[in-house]
């Protein structure tokens, strides 16, 4: 580029065309899910597909009752779901449009701002504190310019950049990158790469390379759709055989199994999943956890690893003074009152930063505040400031005397060493100031040295060293841990979860925050492993640390991914949080990836599974529990339903089997199936957590979600529920009772052993006792509901000629209520002896 270039920048029309051949300043924008492809994805979902597929079979068998029943909780389950997912869009939509950038930039020798997106190559951009940097750039000139990186680095401490310091291979002190924040200074700079081709492009385009991981749920629920069709085919091809030999008419004996076989058909499975999803979304997000995949919930439930980044996730990402120690070696934490000395310190600490920064440590200067003391006033006017520079690593503000006896006030802060060299400390004095600032660095924090001087104010000179600067001490300054922090992690440790950091931070920060938040509690060493370190061990070697190793710190967005991976090779669900650029590969690679709303990057967000819109790592916890117990309520409505379903196949069975009048017909089976399950199953949604939640292990990850000892409790419930009611069936008839009569005992002897079945599986840690002092208000009114609907059946003489129900006495409402209770008291004392396969 030539000179003029330099200083004028491009013309309008050369702008223009090299946004033709570059294209917008922007990463390509992902397929954005419409409410008609999320509606595309529900369909082609198998278990909702089935529920579909059975409507239409019944419709076509001329069912239109049983056909419009199922295909009405179809579209109700695609509701729900598209619903949930197009609000979780929207709020996504939202998020990228808060972190559109704008541009300043010189075009045709006038500066004008324009959208970030049309930034081409060659434009001279234009950087002040507080600028989000559009794209890639050379700095062109600059002035005391430090950027923010951690959202490409990790690293939480701001970046020097000067066009006139010396370079080396791999040095990029002379370069900004789109995404990183100007906290200091100004600049000028000429793009040199925008959108996919920028620093942040190249990583978020290495994601189309990684596939996400399928949830384990939806794996599970395809082979218990199997087992279920499986099942019901078996059933079906059975009751034809025995209806053809026993009562001849094969046509009706085709039909008859064909109406078993649909009974059997698990109809409320997808809208049990569907509303279990839905609902743990939506619980979830009251906990300001934002679901892009709803499935991905059960998946955190069962977590073994949760990687988590320091910056920003485990810390608040802002500075605060943390400790002061002064030149004559007294050390005083930052918190209580202050003596004088250390309020010198600090007050001539805050007149070295700027008036109004962005820095974060400037920042924290001026938010400190000593007990039972306010900021003092400042000088009255600042006269002049000096800034960094590559040869002296400190920067000074002058300002006005107050006593306006025509001296000014420099106030000085920077490097320990470059101030040291500044204030010409003896070598005594070096040796000790040494020692402070490696016991400082040592607790992670970030040390400032600050100084104080007097001059003339009418010969004010060109450099910083012409001053007599009095050294005044140490101010250490740390990103705190968010106070949510250590009982979450700890609550994790005794979930069997282990939480492991992964950093780019320097390794004596990462090990202190290590040591605040408790990852080092029952470890034998503190050691930690850094990227230098980790490129040289072989894949065996890494998949062995990785079973001890909790720290790792100067971590390349590269070697995340690798961390990440080998961790999955080991067996283990890896969790991953972050929330800048470097991290979203990991976050896509993980089984799920947990991105900050807040400060996260659009390519974070978008890589991820679950977003924190608050940012606190406490938050993921809470996600974690919620996981757990969505987990366990859905495998107890599926026990739940598997159970209710052998009472009624058997009950439909046994009439054909014995020769014995028909018991239900169509439309007792659509009610038992399409009111009584799905809505009992609701009940298993609003149920809370199991005390034992997170103080059990995750379940193994080969762990099916319906378990062989799960299918033997659900087997063994419907049993004795069908054994119960069979035998109220049968000894009605012995007893002369009218069909009609029969059929209303007995349907109502199957739906109080129903309610049973649903207080039995409420826990499987608790007694009945203990479940009922547990208040779940879905339960009350659901009974509630189904009573209603009962007594309508009884006393509503359409409702009874419909069901074909006869009159039923107080005495044979005595009977179904005994049944029910029966069922209940049998399977409570039998369930502590199962108690141990139940729980996942």
């Amino acid at each position: 580029m030539n000179d003029k270039h330099l200083t004028d920048g491009l013309t309008p029309a050369e702008a223009e065309a090299r946004l033709k051949v570059d294209g917008f300043n922007q990463l390509p924008s992902p397929d954005r899910r419409t409410p008609l492809r999320i509606i595309f994805e529900v369909v082609r979902e198998p278990m909702l597909s089935l529920l579909m597929v059975g409507g239409l079979i019944y419709l076509l068998l001329g069912d239109l009752k049983e056909a419009l029943v199922l295909m009405a909780f179809a579209i109700l389950s695609v509701l729900i779901t598209v619903i949930q997912e197009t609000r979780t869009e929207k709020v996504l939509e939202a998020l990228r449009d808060l972190t559109s950038p704008q541009a300043l930039v010189i075009r045709a020798s006038q500066r004008i701002k324009i959208e970030g997106r049309d930034v081409v190559c060659g434009d001279l951009i234009v950087l002040a504190e507080g600028d989000r940097i559009p794209a890639d750039a050379r700095l062109v000139e600059t002035h005391d310019l430090q950027v923010d990186e951690s959202l490409l680095t990790g690293e939480s401490v701001p970046v020097h950049k000067d066009v006139l310091k010396a370079t080396h291979e791999g040095d990029d002190s002379q370069q900004v990158f789109s995404g990183a924040l100007v906290v200091r200074g100004t600049a000028i700079a000429e793009v040199t790469a925008t959108g996919v081709r920028s620093k942040i492009g190249q990583i978020g385009h290495s994601l189309n390379s990684l596939t996400t991981e399928v949830p384990r749920l939806q794996t599970q629920t395809r082979k218990l759709v199997l087992m279920f069709a499986s099942v019901s085919s078996v059933v079906c091809v059975l009751v034809v055989v025995l209806y053809g030999l026993l009562r001849g008419g094969w046509l009706e004996a085709f039909l008859a199994g064909i109406a078993l076989g649909m009974s059997m058909l698990p109809e409320e499975l997808p809208v049990v999943l569907a509303v279990f999803m839905a609902m743990g979304a939506w619980r979830i997000s009251k906990a300001r956890v934002l679901t892009r995949k709803a499935s991905s919930i059960e998946t955190l439930g069962s977590a073994t690893v949760l990687c988590t980044d320091k910056t920003g996730t485990l810390t608040e990402n802002k500075m605060t003074l943390a400790e002061f120690r002064l030149k004559d070696g007294k050390v005083l934490q930052a918190s209580g009152t202050l003596p004088n000395a250390f309020i010198e310190l600090v007050e001539y600490g805050r007149l070295a930063c700027n008036p109004e920064p962005y820095d974060p440590m400037e920042k924290a200067f001026h938010a400190f505040k000593a007990e039972g003391r306010d900021h003092p006033a400042r000088p009255a006017r600042l006269v002049k400031s000096y800034g960094l520079r590559p040869d002296l690593l400190v920067m000074s503000q002058v300002w006005q005397s107050e006593v306006g006896d025509g001296d000014v006030i420099i106030a000085a802060k920077g490097a320990p060493e470059a101030m040291a060299d500044l204030c010409r400390l003896k070598p005594e004095e070096i040796a000790a100031q040494r020692i402070s600032v490696e016991a400082m660095a040592a607790q992670g924090l970030r040390v400032l040295g600050v100084a104080r001087a007097r001059h003339a104010e009418a010969d004010l000179p060109d450099t910083q060293r012409a001053f007599a600067f009095d050294y005044l001490g140490l101010v250490g300054l740390a990103d705190p841990l968010r106070a949510s922090v250590p009982a979450a992690v700890m609550e994790c440790r005794a979930a069997g979860i282990r939480v492991i950091m992964i950093t780019g931070d320097y390794p004596v920060t990462a090990q202190a925050i290590a040591r605040q938040a408790g990852l080092y509690a029952g470890t034998k060493s503190e050691d930690v492993i850094t990227g230098d370190a980790l490129a040289q061990m072989s894949d065996e070697a890494l998949a062995l640390r990785l079973n001890t190793a909790t720290v790792f710190a100067r971590i390349k967005p590269d070697q995340k991914l690798r961390l990440v991976q080998r961790l999955k090779a080991n067996g283990e669900i890896v969790a991953m949080t972050g929330d800048g650029v470097n991290d979203a590969p990991s976050l896509k690679a993980a089984h799920i990836g947990i991105a900050m709303g807040g400060r996260g990057t659009d390519v974070a967000r978008e890589a991820s599974s679950l977003i924190l819109l608050d940012d606190d790592f406490g938050s993921i916890v809470t996600a974690i529990r919620l996981g757990r117990r969505i987990y366990d309520n859905l495998r107890k409505a599926m026990a739940f339903i598997f159970a209710v379903h052998v009472p009624i196949a058997g009950l439909a069975l046994l009439p054909l089997v014995f020769g014995l009048p028909f018991l239900f017909g169509p439309m007792h089976i659509a009610f038992l199936e399409m009111v009584i399950d799905p809505v009992c199953s609701l009940v298993f949604e609003a149920e809370g957590e199991e005390d034992n939640v997170m103080k059990r292990p995750p379940r193994a990850a080969e762990a099916p979600l319906f378990s062989k000892e799960l299918i033997g409790w659900s087997v063994l419930q419907g049993v004795v529920a069908l054994l119960i009611v069979a035998a109220i069936f049968i000894v009605g008839l012995r007893l002369g009772m009218a069909e009609s009569e029969v059929r209303a005992l007995a349907f109502f002897a199957l739906i109080l052993s129903i309610f049973a079945l649903i207080f039995v599986n409420r826990s499987y840690s608790a007694s009945i006792l203990t479940a009922l002092k547990q208040p779940n208000q879905v339960l009350v009114y659901v009974l509630s509901a189904v009573l209603a609907m009962l007594s309508l059946t009884l006393l509503w003489p359409f409702a009874r000629d419909l069901f074909r129900f006869g009159p039923l006495h107080w005495n044979d409402l005595a009977v179904s209520l005994g049944a029910g209770i029966v069922v209940l008291v049998f399977l409570e004392l039998l369930k502590p002896t199962w108690r141990k396969w139940l729980t996942p």
